[in-house]
């Protein structure tokens, strides 16, 4: 739900607060006294429902509670003396005052297939310049060559991402548009962005051919176009010419050495390469399209052993076995050895950073190496959707809720469109107001994330969690019922291996919660 007040507008899906294009830095407390309050702007919310919604219960002072109060009157620009929102009544409470306007927020699956009215709220525009890499059309004869054209697109994007200056939005958002007719200017105010590149790519014998245009989003003015042909061992060389022409296109001023830091060249080996992008094409949460993927991920290993992506992808195919049940201790072992090789070769490869690390604390219980490899990787990029998810659902396992919330929001800003984040991120939601006793918080995402994807484990058990602890046992066991229907071996036992909680009492809430909603032991 979105609140509109003044000039702010107040996101409780997203927990953010925005003032006009600018995004309102609030603490977890405040930004729930905020959410408290204007739920409950009908009637005088007295300093015991705050308490009791805010800290759970938990004994607190009453300084406490002014000094969030105060904050959160400070991040909506009221003040103590005016209270032109916040109203205080004496001994008797507070009240939200201020004319507050709801606006669904749109759902990102609908808008991916078009079917959003004109009631779409545009993102604000980040605070530096802002670009999103749209679909390449693959405009040769075998229509098998797409995941080229979208390998083209990936390594475009990634370079880019590497420029800290600029806001990149996720390859996978921008794909939200592949296939379809794409209005530039409806693409800018979806996705937040100021520019969009648009482009084609021709693959025939051993020539490949780049055709890019730079658009500004908010006039649809084409701002600079041109082509890049040469022999597919130049492709690398042609894709950096295309960067460094956008680059410049969008600040003149730019250090040319600036550019060349952020050139990467994955491998020399083309046909390592290849299997790397079909693998991409396939990696899939099917135990086959996983399956598939990692055997292509592996011939790329063959074809080049210090190919980091390479072994960070694989790591990540081992993950999903993992959670899909189809893994033994070999395997294990296997995986632990590919992550391994992933942040060793990648140290300054950032998907195999953040690849690897996260298959370190999933499946070696290794979290503080872990956190430190995902912020190395955030460190070289920061435009990463996918790392900051990762990071979010580590700091989960670590016991870092209001840092998991933190990474998942700037996650979901950097990749607002794309299906599979928003599942995995509004989960990694979930579980962070769980552990944080926000309960009510923790249910809300829950029901979007098993909504959007009712088959993930993870969400579906947080969602019956969080309904034992808010009280609502009857959704609690239908969704547990839910869990053993798709996973009939399913225990709280065998939980243990798929949620790695490090503290050994967030782990006994959370398996507590579900065993009161039916899960046996």
């Amino acid at each position: 739900m979105r609140y509109l007040f003044e000039e702010y507008v107040f996101d409780t899906d997203r927990r953010e607060l925005h003032r006009g294009a600018d995004l309102v830095s609030v603490a977890p407390q405040v930004f729930d006294i905020l959410d408290y309050l204007i739920r409950n702007r009908e009637r005088v919310v007295t300093k015991d429902d705050l308490m009791n919604a805010i800290w759970k219960g938990r004994i607190v002072s009453e300084a406490a509670l002014t000094t969030r109060l105060n904050a959160a009157r400070t991040a909506i620009g009221d003040r103590g003396e005016a209270q032109r929102l916040i109203k205080t009544l004496p001994r008797k409470g507070f009240r939200f005052v201020g004319a507050v306007r709801e606006a669904q927020k749109p759902d990102p699956l609908e808008a991916i297939h078009g079917q959003q009215d004109a009631r779409i709220v545009a993102l604000p525009l980040p605070d530096k310049p802002s670009i999103a890499v749209l679909p390449f059309a693959n405009l040769s004869s075998d229509p098998e060559q797409d995941y080229f054209a979208d390998g083209v697109v990936e390594d475009i994007t990634m370079a880019l991402s590497l420029f800290r200056w600029l806001f990149v939005v996720a390859r996978n958002s921008s794909f939200a548009y592949k296939g379809r007719p794409v209005d530039v200017k409806q693409v800018g105010r979806e996705l937040g962005v100021r520019y969009a590149l648009e482009g084609s790519v021709r693959r025939a014998g051993n020539r490949v051919r780049i055709a890019a245009q730079l658009i500004d989003a908010e006039t649809g003015a084409h701002l600079w176009a041109d082509h890049f042909e040469g022999p597919i061992e130049d492709m690398f060389d042609l894709q950096d010419h295309l960067t460094s022409c956008v680059v410049g296109a969008i600040a003149p001023k730019l250090q040319h050495e600036e550019i060349k830091r952020a050139r990467r060249k994955p491998t020399e080996n083309l046909d390592a390469y290849d299997y790397y992008l079909r693998g991409l094409a396939k990696a899939r949460w099917s135990k086959q399209a996983n399956n598939e993927a990692l055997h292509l991920f592996c011939k790329a290993i063959e074809l080049d052993p210090r190919l980091a992506c390479a072994y960070g992808m694989a790591a990540w195919c081992h993950v999903r076995r993992k959670a899909l049940g189809e893994t033994n201790d070999q395997q294990s072992a296997e995986a632990i050895r590919l992550a391994r090789k992933a942040v060793d070769l990648g140290a300054d490869d950032p998907f195999a950073l953040s690849m690897g690390a996260y298959a370190l604390a999933f499946l070696a219980r290794e979290f503080d190496d872990a956190a430190d490899f995902v912020d190395r990787a955030l460190a070289v990029n920061p435009n990463l959707a996918r790392a900051w998810m990762l990071s979010a659902w580590l700091r989960i396992w670590r016991g870092e809720p209001d840092l998991a919330l933190e990474h998942a929001a700037h996650a979901m800003r950097l990749s607002p469109l794309d299906p599979s984040m928003y599942y995995t991120t509004r989960g990694a939601m979930a579980y962070a107001h769980f552990l944080a006793g926000r309960y009510d918080a923790a249910l809300s995402c829950a029901e979007k994330a098993t909504r959007d994807n009712p088959a993930f484990l993870l969400s579906i058990c947080i969602h019956a969690a969080s309904n034992v602890r808010a009280g609502r046992m009857e959704p609690a066991r239908k969704a547990i019922s839910q869990a053993l229907e798709n996973n009939p071996d399913l225990s709280a036992s065998s939980l243990r291996d798929l949620t790695p909680f490090r503290r050994p009492e967030d782990f006994a809430m959370f398996a507590k919660a579900l065993r009161d909603a039916g899960l046996p032991d």
